[in-house]
C-alpha cells in the first residue's frame, strides 16, 4: 500500500453566501465533538403598532471542536492585533 497525501483543497469565495449579523451569543453547547454556538439578534415585532423588541435566535454555527479551538485562538489574536492598526484597541 502506498501512502499518497491528499491533494490540496481550494478555498473559493462565494459572493452570494449570507452575511449574518448577531447582536449576541445566546449559548454554547458541545455535542458529538462539535461546538454549537447559538446566535441571537434583537428585532422589533412589526406586526403590532407598539413594535415590542424581542431577542430572536437567528442561527447556529456548528464547528468541530479542534477547528473551534483554532478559530478561538485566531479570533483572540485578531482582536488583540488587528491588521492595519498601530496597536491593539486594548493598548
Amino acid at each position: 500500500m502506498t501512502n499518497n497525501p491528499s491533494p490540496p483543497v481550494n478555498l473559493l469565495d462565494n459572493s452570494g453566501g449570507p452575511n449574518i449579523f448577531a447582536d449576541n451569543v445566546a449559548g454554547w453547547s458541545l455535542l458529538n465533538g462539535s461546538i454549537r454556538i447559538t446566535l441571537e439578534a434583537t428585532l422589533a415585532n412589526l406586526v403590532t403598532s407598539a413594535g415590542p423588541i424581542n431577542r430572536v435566535i437567528i442561527g447556529r454555527l456548528i464547528v468541530p471542536l479542534d477547528k473551534a479551538e483554532e478559530m478561538a485562538t485566531g479570533l483572540l489574536d485578531f482582536i488583540q492585533h488587528p491588521p492595519g492598526w498601530a496597536g491593539s484597541p486594548r493598548d
